[in-house]
């Protein structure tokens, strides 16, 4: 007698993952890790909490997929523009320029995914609030890099500081994400990151 084969238990999946995730990465970005509810991920992925757990494991495992999304797509444009061959000034200004027109986009949320995920976080959250940390320190890591290769070739001031410039640049492009959800408009934000690098690297 042949055995006929067992059938597989439960629904085979009708949902488009990468659409999915992508609305995932929407509500992250406008609420943050802990300030997304299931409902809200629920509603905006169109498909229900057993499935998500199924497709996406936790919502931790979802949050993380959810910012590599952001890196590959959306937010990677600021890391991008750093690998710009110009001189540094104008690789600077790339960069902010790029994160500029990112956070103020009409069809996104405003800001940054990597700095506003990691809004309101509670103490058990503290491994979310370190892979948003080390997602920064990338970008961080690429500045100094690119600020030592100024230095080294006459672009900068031999004594000048490139982890202390670096931390300049880091802290307009995290204060940018705060301005853009506060409403300020690319044109002054443009405007403000050219004075800030006249400041900073004077023509």
């Amino acid at each position: 007698m042949t055995k006929t084969p067992a059938a597989r238990r439960g629904r085979p999946r009708t949902f488009n993952r990468d659409e999915a995730l992508r609305s995932a990465m929407n509500v992250f970005w406008q609420h943050g890790f802990d300030g997304a509810s299931m409902t809200q991920l629920v509603d905006a992925m169109q498909i229900n909490s057993p499935s998500i757990y199924a497709a996406f494991g936790s919502k931790e495992d979802l949050f993380r997929e959810a910012v590599e999304l952001y890196v590959a797509s959306d937010g990677g444009s600021t890391m991008r523009a750093l690998t710009d061959d110009g001189d540094v000034r104008h690789t600077l200004r790339s960069m902010l320029a790029e994160a500029i027109q990112t956070f103020t986009r009409n069809d996104e949320p405003r800001g940054c995914l990597i700095v506003l995920g990691a809004r309101h976080l509670g103490p058990l959250s503290d491994p979310i609030r370190t892979f948003l940390r080390d997602q920064r320190e990338r970008i961080r890591i690429l500045l100094v890099e690119r600020l030592l290769k100024a230095k080294q070739n006459g672009e900068l001031a031999p004594e000048a500081d490139e982890k202390a410039l670096a931390a300049c640049v880091m802290t307009f492009l995290n204060g940018i994400s705060i301005e853009t959800v506060d409403g300020v408009s690319q044109p002054t934000l443009l405007a403000a990151a050219d004075l800030f690098l006249d400041r900073l690297i004077p023509r």
